[in-house]
């Protein structure tokens, strides 16, 4: 079942969602789209800022970004001249059907519900087209501060859940291939507690369950030796790519 109020929640951290959420790796992308024409549709789906929008618009493809959340798309627009973001969802695309050479999904795929967002992505796709979901899933092998901090602002690892769960995308498609790719970002303290609070269980907490993240972040950053008196903090991610051609 999707759980709609944290799938809504990001629009009131729309600014924030896009100062302090990592971008996606360019190499990542262009796995995604691999094997197509340069200046490609691209319908980025579940756009959120366009934090993925604008990697694809780098890479010389023309994107249609479309969101369901007002304040999204409000940020998106601002941020990203010249394209102005559709309103619509997974399970319902304001798109012509066959319009799109891909379909790509930046952290948004888990809120899809899938059986008709998998009807609506065949739609837009023309035959042959690609579907690629991508997570940058924070990387919590490589310190203990991270495993910490996933802990305490319920920043869980859910690249084993991703793993097991992405393993089709529905009659329409083939299989699904994956590829990793590794991606670090550099946060300063404060960025890094503004990172937290653009998640989904920071944002539907209560007052007290923030100010009680906030604190035991804010400890975590003064004590642990990795972080105590750090100008900036390094934050590595895996990104995951699942991909797969419309039949």
């Amino acid at each position: 079942m999707v759980d709609h109020t944290h799938a809504l929640s990001f629009g009131a951290a729309a600014s924030d969602y896009d100062r302090f959420r990592p971008t996606y790796p360019e190499e990542a992308v262009r796995w995604a789209l691999d094997g197509l024409n340069d200046a490609a549709q691209v319908v980025d789906l579940g756009a959120g800022t366009g934090i993925l929008t604008r990697v694809v618009r780098a890479l010389g493809h023309q994107v249609r970004p479309v969101e369901p959340d007002p304040g999204m798309r409000a940020q998106l627009d601002a941020a990203t001249p010249g394209l102005t973001a559709l309103a619509g969802s997974a399970e319902s695309v304001p798109l012509p059907d066959g319009i799109a050479d891909a379909v790509l999904v930046g952290q948004a795929y888990h809120w899809f519900d899938k059986e008709p967002a998998h009807a609506e992505v065949a739609r837009v796709l023309r035959p042959g087209g690609t579907f690629a979901p991508i997570w940058n899933v924070r990387d919590d092998r490589a310190a203990s501060w991270i495993a910490e901090l996933s802990r305490i602002a319920d920043l869980r690892d859910n690249s084993g859940d991703l793993l097991q769960q992405v393993t089709g995308f529905g009659p329409a498609f083939g299989p699904v291939e994956l590829a990793q790719f590794a991606h670090r970002t550099r946060l300063t303290p404060e960025q890094l507690l503004g990172m937290v609070r653009t998640r989904s269980y920071w944002l539907t907490a209560s007052p007290q369950e923030r100010d009680e993240v906030d604190r035991k972040v804010r400890d975590l950053l003064a004590s642990h030796p990795d972080l105590t008196g750090r100008e900036t903090i390094e934050l590595p991610y895996r990104t995951l790519v699942f991909r797969a051609r419309r039949r």
